[in-house]
């Protein structure tokens, strides 16, 4: 009867004769009381599964940690090939047999992967396989070390998709220029975000210092080594101020330079945020002189409305005198007459000036009011028209009235003649010569004005800008005035809520259009 081959152990090979090769270095054997107490140890451990397998690959020894990562009882797997444990796809191309041979082939193998738990659940392993040979070198088996590495993969491929997020998301923003310095203020990185706002790509500028992106100004006096010097001292660095792109142009930019440290607290270099602001210091520079602007027309404004009112009075005064040197029945000869009344006249014009800037003030302060009352708007026509009378005279132009149904309503007749006399005035100064029609049409709820004349009339382009205040028609050159009687107009009109407007009827001349309602809607004046 032969002598049985000693059983192979479950914790390493057997030991070879003297001439077994280098690969397989030789083992010595385990005494037995000492197999016993490794025996022992290797059963009670819980965080590795060990294991041994037959020259097959079946399963011959099962510890608490084989059962614990996948999930088999020691009788309900001993006897089972060590397939059982691999995944569909490791079957379909052989893994369990190619790593039984590769460590036949080198002594051992070692390899990281899915495998399959009782419940077919997966999880992350890292198996070494050891062969296992006796005194002669026969291969008796394996050794077959489990270790779950789920949560440490899991850890890992946490970290690896955070990282990529985080890289995604700075490659991804397009409006910030995010890159690292290292400690000298070289440039390390570049994200799309620093290559639409500089202008370098990545290759451009990457080693190169970031002093590069300052104005010479700022570079002679330093700027950029403060900024590093404050952000290591500090922690941080922050400012506003231009910078400069590939292609030489200025942009104006926020920027924030952080020191960044490593785990024992020495900083390894700075991250670098900039971010461009030019549209908006653009428009804050806007905001400014819009600012400015407005203060400056709120203070020609009160200046206008001071002066006209301090004009007014010795005005009124001045024109009393002068009318009542022209009521004298005597005591002026024809000359001096007519000096008198040249005066007046120019002080009646001095008057009209000083009530529009008066009107004007108090439009643009809210002090602009109405005073409706009942009456008609071709007696308001006949009324101005008969004090221009005169004045058309001299301009050689004649004035004509058409009246088509009733046309009264509640308006303020103050406000309205002055709507009237502003138009006319306009028509005789600017189409003298040429007759001047009115025409008046009364509907059911609200009364058409008509004023037309043959002058040299105004392009249709600036029908909206001739209403602004200080805008006219023609040249200054060519005629006096402030430019305000046509604004003045359509701020009355627009209190009673109506409308005026530039019409193109004709080939020549302007033709306005006004639209009065009988009942007053009132409107803020613009």
């Amino acid at each position: 009867m032969s002598t049985p081959s000693p059983s192979p152990s479950p914790f390493g090979p057997a030991r070879r004769q003297e001439s077994s090769t280098a690969a397989n270095p030789p083992h010595r054997e385990v005494p037995e009381f000492a197999e016993e107490r490794y025996r022992a140890l290797v059963s009670s451990v819980k965080d590795y599964a060990i294991f041994m397998l037959d020259p097959e690959g079946r399963i011959q020894s099962w510890n608490a940690g084989a059962e614990r990562a996948k999930g088999w009882k020691a009788e309900e797997i001993i006897g089972q090939h060590m397939s059982r444990f691999y995944t569909p796809e490791d079957l379909a191309r052989g893994l369990p047999a190619q790593l039984l041979a590769e460590a036949v082939r080198e002594g051992r193998v070692e390899h990281e992967g899915w495998r399959v738990r009782k419940d077919g659940t997966r999880f992350w392993a890292d198996v070494v396989i050891t062969a296992v040979v006796d005194e002669e070198g026969r291969l008796r088996g394996f050794a077959k070390v489990t270790r779950d590495l789920t949560d440490r993969r899991n850890a890992i491929e946490e970290l690896r998709q955070s990282e990529q997020r985080f890289r995604l998301l700075v490659e991804g923003l397009k409006d910030y220029a995010l890159f690292m310095l290292d400690l000298d203020g070289g440039v390390a990185t570049w994200n799309s975000g620093a290559e639409r706002i500089n202008g370098y790509l990545a290759r451009e500028i990457v080693g190169q210092h970031f002093s590069r992106l300052y104005t010479a100004e700022d570079v002679a006096s330093g700027r950029p080594e403060l900024a590093l010097r404050t952000a290591l001292a500090e922690g941080r660095y922050e400012d506003e101020g231009w910078r400069v792109r590939k292609d030489g142009s200025l942009f104006w930019a926020s920027a924030i330079i952080t020191a960044l440290a490593d785990a024992t607290g020495r900083v390894i270099g700075f991250a670098k945020v900039t971010r461009d602001l030019t549209e908006r210091r653009r428009a804050q520079e806007e905001q400014i002189r819009l600012a400015r602007a407005e203060e400056a027309v709120r203070l020609r404004d009160e200046f206008l409305s001071i002066a006209a009112h301090e004009l007014r009075t010795p005005l009124s005064a001045v024109q009393l005198q002068l009318q009542s040197l022209l009521e004298r029945p005597v005591g002026l000869d024809e000359r001096s007459r007519s000096k008198v009344e040249r005066a007046w006249r120019s002080g009646e014009r001095l008057v009209t000036l000083v009530d529009t800037l008066l009107d004007v003030s108090r439009i643009t302060t809210g002090g602009f009011s109405l005073n409706p009352t009942s009456f008609s708007l071709a007696s308001a026509v006949e009324e101005v028209v008969e004090r221009f009378r005169e004045h058309a005279a001299r301009a050689g132009s004649t004035v004509g009235l058409r009246v088509d149904g009733p046309v009264t309503g509640l308006w303020d007749r103050v406000r309205i003649e002055q709507v009237i006399t502003n138009l006319l005035s306009n028509s005789l100064k600017y189409a003298a010569g040429s007759p001047v029609e009115f025409t008046v049409d009364g509907g059911e709820e609200e009364v058409v004005l008509t004023v037309s004349d043959a002058g040299p009339g105004i392009p249709q382009a600036d029908g909206d800008r001739i209403f602004q205040r200080f805008e006219r028609a023609a040249s200054l050159r060519n005629y006096g005035g402030l430019g305000l009687g046509l604004y003045v107009a359509r701020q009355i009109v627009e209190a009673h809520g109506g409308s005026i407007r530039l019409a193109q009827l004709r080939p020549v001349g302007a033709h306005f259009v006004i639209r009065l309602p009988r009942q007053p809607r009132a409107r803020a004046a613009r």
